[in-house]
């Protein structure tokens, strides 16, 4: 027996076993009003890990394709919210993997309702955080970069859709290399959101890992602007330029661009910089301790040329007091005794 509607906004939900299939039912109604209540309840029914897995063994997902070209926006919108909610668990990420919806999900992308399209960018964006599901996006790279270009849409959507790209080009570099990524996150470098700052300096990371991303990271003039990030006030933006930094010093012309930007210095400060918060904040000691690893990996690159060698012996002292402090970090000792081995190594 359906129970009593109190909320107009929603559709009534019958018992038990029930509630699933009678509000997929209702999706196939005409009346559009019908298809919003059936899909706010639905949210609200998802919730519950119970009535994903009956809504994903029903086989009730691929009654959602008609759905994305619902004339009605907000049909198509809560649509969108419906799978976000579905892709909270795992069972609902593999059926939504498996399933044909992918490809028709990915024309939303460009959908009139900016609500929709931030739908849609929070389902990709929690697909992409498994390998497989990073994996299955790789193809709509191109697209993601496309709309990064166009600029048009709100923080975020962009933020979204930045954290998507990070986790593709973990993964395979190439894709978005290949669709001038290197320039495009270049320009979110300078944005004056610190969000968009953030995860475009980990997607820049996430590019410079491979030869070709180092190359372009060098080609592109953005290593000025990541040496600029190094002391920025939001330290994942820290961590997110030196771990490119890291990167591109491996090769001759990154060593030699960011010695001629005076990065050694600066590396160095954020090495010897210690913060009372770092036994008080886990989370901020995580990443602090990842920006002293980023920077010491960079300097003991960097002493690989002459002259950083030579500006590094002139800080031996700073280098050696990390590397052998009985109350440092096991990780971080050991980086800073391999700085130290590569800066007073001798032919």
């Amino acid at each position: 027996m359906a129970g009593r509607l109190i909320d107009p906004s929603r559709a009534p939900v019958a018992f038990g076993q029930r509630a699933v299939p009678q509000l997929f039912a209702e999706l196939q109604r005409p009346e559009a009003g019908r298809r919003q209540r059936a899909l706010a309840s639905l949210c609200d029914l998802m919730h519950n890990p119970e009535r994903i897995y009956q809504a994903v063994n029903g086989g009730f997902l691929e009654q959602l394709t008609v759905l994305f070209e619902d004339e009605d926006p907000s049909v198509r919108t809560k649509t969108c919210e419906l799978l976000h909610m579905l892709t909270g668990h795992s069972v609902g990420r593999q059926a939504l993997l498996s399933s044909s919806l992918l490809p028709p999900l990915s024309q939303l992308l460009d959908d009139s309702s900016s609500s929709c399209r931030r739908s849609v960018h929070r389902v990709l964006n929690r697909l992409s955080l498994l390998p497989a599901g990073a994996d299955a996006l790789l193809t709509l790279v191109p697209k993601l970069m496309l709309k990064l270009r166009e600029d048009e849409e709100e923080e975020e959507v962009q933020v979204l859709l930045l954290s998507s790209l990070s986790s593709c080009s973990r993964l395979d570099a190439l894709p978005a290399l290949s669709a001038d990524g290197v320039s495009l996150l270049g320009h979110k470098l300078s944005h004056r959101s610190p969000n968009i700052c953030r995860e475009a300096a980990a997607a820049m990371m996430a590019l410079s890992v491979c030869e070709d991303g180092k190359r372009r990271v060098c080609e592109e003039a953005v290593l000025p602007v990541l040496v600029g990030l190094l002391q920025d006030e939001d330290i994942e933006v820290q961590v997110n330029a030196a771990g490119v930094i890291m990167y591109a010093v491996i090769i001759s012309s990154g060593k030699q661009q960011c010695l001629d930007l005076g990065v050694v210095p600066v590396l160095l400060h954020l090495v010897s910089k210690k913060e009372e918060e770092e036994e008080q904040d886990e989370e901020r000691g995580r990443r602090r301790k990842a920006l002293v690893m980023y920077s010491l990996r960079a300097l003991t690159a960097l002493a690989e040329a002459p002259n950083g060698r030579r500006l590094l012996l002139e800080q031996l002292p700073l280098l050696v007091m990390r590397s052998e402090a009985a109350e440092e970090d096991q990780d971080i000792r050991r980086a800073a005794q391999t700085a130290v081995r590569v800066v007073t190594w001798t032919p």
